[in-house]
């Protein structure tokens, strides 16, 4: 009985110690395991844009064509979640690291959805899901395909955002159809130099231009060149590379939402 006595006590004074211990320990070391992940911020972060959290489904589909085109869609809602109409469509291609998917990664689709407006992210041909071909080694034929792909899927007057190497595709589509576009949201795309001042004067398209404050080769270059649109404005985000987007989310989001806004 005495040994049991004994032992209680001792286990006693060993939890007193462990509490005494805890209660001294610097409160930022307490409350080191609650701190969220590094994924759960950067969720937080993208849906802080959003005017609330809701459940958006991203569908897929392919479009018959040379080559089939695969393509990401999310449609807009309300803030029950139920389907609206749009109001605008937003069309994302993709820089020559990525594909539709870093879209949807990235949380863009489902913002854009949850801010009523329809998001279509596609994987140009030799990306993603779909195939290289040589039928696009014109700049025509990428033209044309662009063209192809708005038509097929009922697009009007969208809003054209153009990454990096998408500028091959998106820049001589500006040149041509700049009247079917609303908008144009180049961000650090190749190709520019295509274009003379005088090309880039006869645009009318309301252009956001988006460019990451240490991207100083390919994004000062295109800067430089797509400054000549008369209907211009230029986001910088702090601290961010060439694919600003990816380095600032946030940022990102929240000029991209901004500049739709003033398109109504």
């Amino acid at each position: 009985m005495s040994f049991l006595r004994n032992r209680a006590v001792v286990l006693g004074l060993v939890l007193l110690l462990t509490v005494l211990l805890y209660l001294l320990l610097p409160s930022s070391v307490r409350q080191s395991n609650t701190e969220p992940s590094l994924a759960v911020q950067r969720t937080q972060r993208l849906i802080s844009a959003s005017p609330s959290p809701i459940n958006i489904t991203v569908r897929t589909g392919q479009i018959p064509s040379d080559p089939p085109l695969f393509f990401r869609e999310a449609l807009p809602v309300d803030s029950a979640g139920r389907q609206v109409l749009p109001r605008l469509q937003v069309v994302l291609l993709h820089g020559q690291a990525f594909t539709s998917r870093t879209w949807e990664e990235l949380g863009t689709l489902s913002l854009l959805a949850a801010n009523r407006y329809q998001a279509l992210a596609l994987d140009l041909p030799g990306f993603g899901k779909s195939p290289a071909s040589e039928s696009v080694k014109s700049e025509q034929s990428r033209v044309d395909l662009l063209k192809h792909f708005l038509e097929a899927l009922g697009v009007r007057a969208p809003v054209l955002i153009s990454p990096s190497m998408s500028g091959h595709y998106a820049l001589p589509f500006l040149q041509r159809f700049n009247s079917q576009l609303r908008a144009f949201i180049p961000i650090a795309p190749v190709a520019t130099r295509t274009l003379t001042q005088q090309q880039y004067h006869d645009i009318q398209t309301p252009t956001l231009i988006v460019v990451g404050e240490l991207d100083t080769n390919l994004g000062s270059q295109s800067l430089k060149n797509l400054q000549h649109l008369p209907h211009h404005s230029v986001v910088k985000l702090p601290g961010a590379r060439h694919a600003c987007y990816m380095d600032k989310p946030r940022e990102f989001h929240q000029a991209l939402l901004h500049f739709l806004n003033t398109l109504e």
